[in-house]
């Protein structure tokens, strides 16, 4: 970059990050794919260009909203200026699973497989959630009591407001509202999510919608973007993550528990679709947060 600006706290136990908040002015820092072990939020302030997501492709503009989970690989590519900021957090800092109640982030900006990671910002929605980022960057640098719970307070902020903006667009695929086939859309949504735990394969899918393999895959294409295997393998790799993180399960039970009977298959289709295997990312992530694991003391860097 020609210029940039991070605010960062490391963790002291891990030396990892914790949050950041990184401003840029070029697409140079996201021409390599990222795959990061924490959350990551991007907010262009300026341009356009094109973003990569797991299988998927997609425009974006100015006052563009991206959201990306744990290890969730993206690459960008603008076309010309691009300015903007990079919110980074680990879960460690904050976890959307444990503070679903309060923020409903999870699902809306992150790790929803049937809609896209953008989102397009109004001018006031923009300048709503720029304005909080201001708050969090000058309370980065406040030693006062109390630093990390109102840094968190601010985070929760900006993720319920651009949860909401989200929400209130109703970023549905387009067939929804368009085309002739939102029920089958709906009921393959609805299958994935009562059986992605017991089937794996779009056969079964398509025997359960009795409809033809090949049309329901064509289908899946075109209205979220990815085929039929692709969206079945995200949704298991989005429980498995989930399993990984919360609990201190051994990685078997969770494979059986997803409906794998063997383990080292299990840990080789989790490397495949998301680019670590599930020991690496249990270490780099953590786990058992909700057996209460965890810690709050973060440093500057």
């Amino acid at each position: 970059m020609t210029a940039q600006t991070a605010h960062t706290l490391i963790n002291p136990n891990s030396k990892a990050l914790a949050f950041q908040i990184y401003a840029f002015d070029d697409d140079s820092y996201f021409e390599a794919l990222k795959n990061y072990n924490y959350y990551s939020i991007i907010l262009v302030t300026k341009g356009k260009g094109k973003l990569w997501v797991d299988f998927s492709e997609y425009d974006f503009t100015e006052k563009g909203l991206m959201c990306f989970a744990i290890y969730q690989p993206f690459m960008i590519k603008a076309d010309g200026e691009f300015e903007g900021l990079l919110i980074n957090f680990h879960p460690d800092f904050f976890c959307i699973h444990r503070h679903q109640q309060e923020v409903s982030c999870n699902g809306v900006l992150f790790n929803n497989i049937y809609e896209s990671p953008l989102v397009q910002l109004a001018e006031p929605e923009a300048q709503t959630l720029l304005n909080i980022v201001s708050e969090l960057k000058a309370e980065m640098h406040n030693p006062e009591l109390a630093q990390y719970e109102l840094m968190v307070s601010y985070l929760k902020i900006f993720l319920i407001n651009a949860s909401r903006i989200k929400v209130n667009q109703n970023q549905l695929p387009k067939a929804f509202k368009t085309e002739k086939e939102p029920f089958i859309l709906k009921t393959l949504q609805d299958a994935i999510e009562e059986h992605y735990k017991t089937k794996h394969s779009p056969g079964e899918y398509a025997d359960l919608l009795n409809i033809s393999a090949r049309a329901l895959n064509r289908i899946s294409k075109m209205h979220f973007n990815r085929t039929l295997t692709n969206l079945i393998a995200e949704r298991i790799i989005i429980e498995a993550k989930r399993e990984l993180y919360l609990t201190s399960k051994p990685v078997k039970v969770i494979a059986y528990e997803l409906g794998f009977n063997d383990e080292f298959y299990f840990s080789r289709f989790f490397k495949s679709n998301a680019d670590v295997s599930p020991q690496m990312y249990r270490d780099t992530v953590g786990y058992a947060r909700a057996e209460g694991i965890g810690g709050r003391d973060f440093e500057k860097n």
